[in-house]
């Protein structure tokens, strides 16, 4: 692979190759190491967002490299080389949750959403682009998607459930994405990253359920999952894709890794397309319906079967609430995703459904 993320990657791919030619070097500081760079050939190089003096960069493009520099006054790398994590999204919560790397990144992106420029434009498409590349080189093939509403707080026994769907799906063989956010999206994340028993699962959800929504208290929020971080092994294969486009619904902290975009549309995008093994919609607002039909589109032009799952969970719900399973079905008859599309009303049966589906 030509892609260099990493000092070491650099130094080992020149010692393999013989330079850089053609090489993408990503977010790399190379201000110490500059020396070893010129002796190599840098021809079609392109470096994005490095560490380099500007006498460096003047030689890098003198010698053919393509140089992309870094932009100033971000509280983001836009070209960072892996995705985040939620030690790193949170770091400074001891001081409040306004004072974390997400908030800052919020109110950033607040305010130049109201005074858009070339520059913030860039920015924010080169980060998108760099975490789509980064979640590419590890997104999961089995994975289920499970989406639903942020509201849903700790202290329900929807809650409960979720975790418990999360937890099974992992069991069963399956990486879990949701979109990243708080209710039953953290939820899910929860119950799909625990390696523990169900009994564990209920200490933890209990051990939430001190701050059981977010939008009472931020910082209490995110502390308690904290708390259940320190407390528990959370290696299961969990995936957050969250959105700074809905920055008032926080990330959860229980993913392994979190993708998480300026841009909503390529986010749902992403998230809707690796959920390559089905896709499950627990009760939610207008982003679980718009999910629902954004991920019905590809199922009801597919020519034949199979088509990945799409699950509907709450009869009362998609049928007389928010009636969205009657489209659904109406929508399905005589294709080939026609046997592939469910309403069922319970989550304890969406794992034995998608193991039957996939098949």
């Amino acid at each position: 692979m030509n892609e260099l993320e990493s000092l070491a990657h650099v130094l080992a791919y020149i010692d393999r190759t013989g330079g850089l030619a053609g090489a993408y070097v990503q977010g790399v500081d190379l201000t110490a190491d500059f020396a070893r760079l010129v002796a190599v050939d840098v021809t079609n190089a392109v470096f994005l967002g490095c560490g380099l003096s500007p006498k460096a960069e003047e030689q890098l493009i003198a010698r053919g490299a393509l140089v992309f520099p870094r932009l100033p006054n971000l509280p983001f790398d836009p070209y960072r080389p892996s995705l985040y994590t939620a030690d790193e999204l949170y770091a400074g919560l001891p001081d409040g949750y306004q004072r974390t790397l997400d908030a800052r990144v919020y109110r950033w992106w607040k305010h130049i959403g109201r005074h858009r420029d070339l520059e913030s434009e860039l920015a924010m498409t080169l980060h998108d682009h760099a975490v789509s590349d980064a979640l590419g080189e590890i997104a999961p093939t089995n994975a289920v998607g499970v989406m639903g509403g942020h509201q849903m707080a700790r202290d329900s026994h929807a809650y409960a459930d979720a975790g418990t769907l999360g937890h099974r799906l992992v069991a069963d063989g399956f990486a879990v994405l949701t979109g990243g956010g708080p209710g039953a999206m953290e939820a899910v994340n929860l119950g799909a990253a625990l390696d523990g028993t169900p009994r564990d699962l209920t200490e933890a959800i209990w051990l939430l359920a001190r701050a059981p929504r977010f939008a009472d208290d931020i910082t209490a929020w995110a502390r308690a999952a904290f708390d259940v971080r320190e407390r528990f092994a959370l290696p299961g294969a969990s995936f957050g894709v969250p959105t700074w486009f809905y920055g008032h619904e926080p990330p959860n902290a229980f993913p392994r890794a979190i993708a998480k975009y300026f841009s909503n549309a390529i986010r749902e995008d992403i998230l809707l397309r690796l959920s390559a093994h089905g896709l499950v919609c627990l009760p939610g607002a207008a982003g679980t319906v718009q999910e629902i039909f954004q991920a019905l589109t590809p199922r009801y032009y597919a020519t034949q079967g199979p088509v990945p799952p799409l699950v509907l969970v709450g009869t009362d719900y998609w049928t007389t609430r928010l009636p969205a399973w009657p489209l659904v079905e109406a929508l399905a008859q005589g294709r080939a995703m026609a046997g592939y599309v469910h309403l069922t009303e319970s989550m304890a049966e969406v794992p034995q459904l998608l193991a039957k589906l996939n098949r």
